[in-house]
């Protein structure tokens, strides 16, 4: 580290140049070569970021140096040259997992997904149920309280009614939480409510596919008024998970993680053997069997999972 090089953080970025938060303003950046070369097929630098960087005379700078990130929300990003290690937020305290409760259609299985991820990184996650409005809150309960009973904070929010978003707001405080969810769900609606003058652009879900549009198409952080920052990630239509093992994913599951040691085989995969505690809780009630089917997915693929599911 150079004497001349001050401390900052990534707050925005967009084909090639960086925003950088410092002690001394907010300077777009590029990237010096050699902090480029020092990564392969996964992100050099990433929303959240702590870095140090060199100030040029034109009122631009440079970043010089990426320090050691403390956590990292990553995700599988299968490109024509190889899978690539993407990184979506380093450094966040916790993530806020948005999700509809209709129009779109909650997408659930990336839900669980999304909840894997975290669990992998250590990351604390929330859940925020959007657009309660349009079915009621006992249809919104029912569909998101299984994340309640295995321990996930759930948020039930509407942007248009005002709902939630004071617990939202107080939730956000103090921390840098990134923002996630499925393509159009209506997280650009539901920062706007936390913090009006952010100004963000919304869309429409399309009324004949049911999925939604593309709003965020930069990835950026925002400081709120309160204290602690937020993350608007673009919507995703997919999410694979990155450098995950079958035989660790029960782990990632808290429900389930906690009858592992009860099953009759130490190598037991919850799919067929007797004496799996696993099954024995799904046939019981005691696990939600959508999660279950979740597990199933993940662990060996579609092919696995019973016709009747339902939950894409």
């Amino acid at each position: 580290m150079k004497a001349d090089w001050i401390p900052g953080r990534v707050m925005r970025l967009q084909s090639g140049f960086y925003s950088v938060e410092t002690g001394q303003g907010t300077f777009v950046c590029q990237v010096r070569g050699r902090v480029k070369r020092r990564r392969d097929r996964t992100d050099f630098i990433a929303i959240g970021d702590r870095v140090q960087v060199s100030l040029l005379s034109d009122g631009s700078g440079v970043i010089e140096e990426v320090e050691e990130r403390r956590s990292a929300v990553v995700r599988l990003d299968p490109r024509p040259g190889g899978d690539y290690r993407q990184i979506l937020v380093a450094n966040a305290d916790q993530m806020g997992l948005v999700f509809a409760c209709a129009h779109p259609t909650p997408h659930l299985r990336m839900l669980d997904r999304f909840l894997v991820i975290c669990e992998k990184q250590c990351i604390p996650a929330f859940i925020v149920a959007i657009k309660v409005d349009l079915v009621g809150m006992d249809a919104a309960r029912e569909g998101f309280g299984r994340y309640e009973a295995v321990g996930y904070p759930v948020l039930y929010t509407s942007a248009a009614q005002g709902l939630g978003i004071d617990a939202l707001r107080s939730q956000l405080q103090g921390r840098l939480t990134g923002l996630a969810g499925p393509s159009g769900v209506g997280k650009s609606s539901l920062l706007n409510a936390v913090q009006p003058e952010l100004g963000l652009a919304v869309s429409e879900v399309s009324q004949f596919t049911q999925k939604g549009q593309h709003t965020t198409v930069v990835r950026e952080m925002f400081a709120l008024n309160g204290g602690g920052y937020v993350v608007d990630l673009p919507g995703l239509r997919s999410l694979a998970l990155w450098d995950t093992q079958p035989e660790e994913l029960d782990g990632y599951f808290p429900e389930l993680r906690e009858l592992v040691a009860d099953c009759q085989y130490n190598d037991c995969t919850h799919q067929n053997e007797t004496g799996c505690a696993v099954r024995r809780a799904v046939e019981n009630g005691a696990v939600h069997p959508e999660r279950y089917v979740s597990y199933l997915r993940m662990r060996f693929g579609d092919a696995e999972v019973p016709e009747e599911d339902s939950e894409a």
